[in-house]
């Protein structure tokens, strides 16, 4: 979401940041050897995928086969076939009772969980974002959690990353949301992202599990489904700027354009529309792009006097109770996948390079970036951390990016300079307006495509280490 140019201490992408921006290029490796005795490891299946993987400092790794489903262990969920493999309640394994926060109302679950097989990171990480699809019928819910595994042979405690639901009906079981206060002195889970508390210790994660829990309402007949799970482990090089890129692609896709700011002071209770919605605007675009929109039914809550229902839609089933915005990034991607066959994941990207194999293939990226007013030509806006939606490239190589932070839908597409674009987008360091260091993003970003991607698509995706 946008934000002042200068953040507040409390700034929770301000802090998620700052972790990317601390962290040191060198790997740990000894440590992933220790991580293999807490299960059975699962890594880059080649010498060559091991090596691009710690050149680009992320590492991707996602369940969404039913081999993949049935190399983990099971507690009371079974696989389901068909074109879209998961996994679902077949026999709970017991029940549980939840607190919820948001609505202050306590409820018994009956509940099925599956544990991943260890995951030995090619790049010990600095921070791990999980990303999830699912189907959560009424009365349904999931949770995922985290534990790693550190180059010093320590572990982490089990890490909630996500109490997630696809509804956000008035009678609710439960709220979506992130859960706060998660640390062990280590490191600590900041809204939705798990981050070494101090870089420059050296300490990283060398490996993971996740875990997942489908809950529902005791006796009920209806079960959450997950097509994917996964997460991205990163350990961004500490820089200021990157190099400068040469320009491989001319293309620009068709992508709708909504902005946030028609929306300034819309329901006050999902964050208040204008600059705090520019994730959800971005994803909505992107959604529509595929061709998946909410129907008629779905919008007859929004005041019918607002333009553009569809993007008060994605604000509201994005929004997070605990972090009381819609800039959660795993929740904007499994939002997404709500929608018919797609699907949608959270994950860094190394260069425009890498933007330009989406683009040739027609896949557009939400990009976070953080900049000074001066930094970025023709933006006329300063932020602390702000979503877009890259849909192409110029002839010089210029960045074609949907901009919510526009004052009208006309006004949305924009071309932004390559070298200022590229730099504010995978730095991790920068200057604020005070001249105090803060952090940059380091390449994070959204895809969303089809649950059936075409070869092209698939090859492309492959590249930049998404499946």
């Amino acid at each position: 979401m946008t934000r002042p140019e200068t953040p507040s201490p409390l700034s929770r992408r301000t802090v998620l940041a700052a972790a990317a921006g601390a962290a040191l290029a060198t790997t740990a490796a000894a440590g992933v050897a220790g991580a293999a005795s807490s299960g059975r490891q699962s890594a880059p299946t080649t010498p060559a995928a091991r090596k691009a993987a710690v050149n680009r400092h992320v590492d991707n790794r996602t369940w969404t086969t039913s081999a993949d489903w049935r190399t983990g262990t099971a507690r009371g969920t079974r696989v389901v076939g068909g074109a879209r493999p998961g996994v679902t309640i077949g026999t709970p394994a017991g029940t549980t009772t939840y607190k919820d926060p948001h609505l202050n109302k306590t409820a018994e679950w009956e509940y099925a969980e599956w544990l991943s097989p260890v995951h030995a990171l090619a790049a010990p990480a600095t921070e791990v974002i999980a990303s999830w699809n699912a189907r959560t019928p009424k009365g349904t819910w999931i949770q995922i959690e985290l534990q790693g595994t550190y180059t010093d042979g320590a572990t982490t405690p089990w890490y909630v990353m996500g109490r997630w639901t696809a509804g956000d009906d008035k009678d609710a079981d439960i709220r979506r949301t992130s859960v706060d206060d998660q640390s062990d002195g280590k490191s600590s889970i900041w809204t939705d992202t798990f981050s070494i508390d101090d870089t420059a210790s050296g300490l990283r994660l060398v490996s993971y599990r996740l875990r997942l829990r489908l809950l529902r309402a005791p006796g009920s007949k209806a079960a959450p489904t997950v097509w994917r799970l996964g997460a991205m482990g990163s350990d961004v090089p500490d820089r200021f700027t990157v190099p400068a890129s040469t320009p491989g692609l001319a293309k620009e896709l068709k992508v709708p354009r909504y902005s946030q700011n028609t929306h300034i002071g819309q329901y006050p209770e999902y964050d208040n529309g204008g600059e705090a919605w520019c994730s959800p605007t971005s994803s909505q675009m992107i959604i529509e792009y595929w061709g998946r929109k909410p129907t008629p039914e779905q919008l007859a809550w929004v005041d019918p006097s607002f333009a553009d229902p569809q993007v008060c839609h994605a604000a509201r089933y994005t929004y997070d109770y605990q972090y009381e915005g819609c800039g959660n990034w795993p929740f904007n991607a499994a939002y997404a996948a709500t929608y018919k066959d797609l699907q949608g994941v959270v994950t860094r990207l190394s260069s425009l390079g890498d933007l330009e194999k989406l683009i040739a293939a027609g896949i557009p990226a939400i990009t976070s970036q953080s900049f000074l007013k001066e930094e970025l030509t023709g933006a006329g806006y300063g932020t602390a951390g702000h979503l877009m939606t890259v849909i192409g490239f110029t002839a010089d190589g210029d960045v074609i990016a949907n901009d919510p932070a526009s004052p009208s839908n006309p006004a949305v597409r924009r071309v932004y300079k390559r070298r200022e674009w590229e730099n504010i987008w995978l730095r991790t360091k920068r200057y604020n307006a005070t001249g105090k260091v803060v952090s940059g993003t380091g390449g994070v970003c959204y895809l969303y495509f089809p649950a059936q991607p075409t070869e092209k698509q698939r090859k492309a995706l492959a590249a930049v280490g998404v499946r």
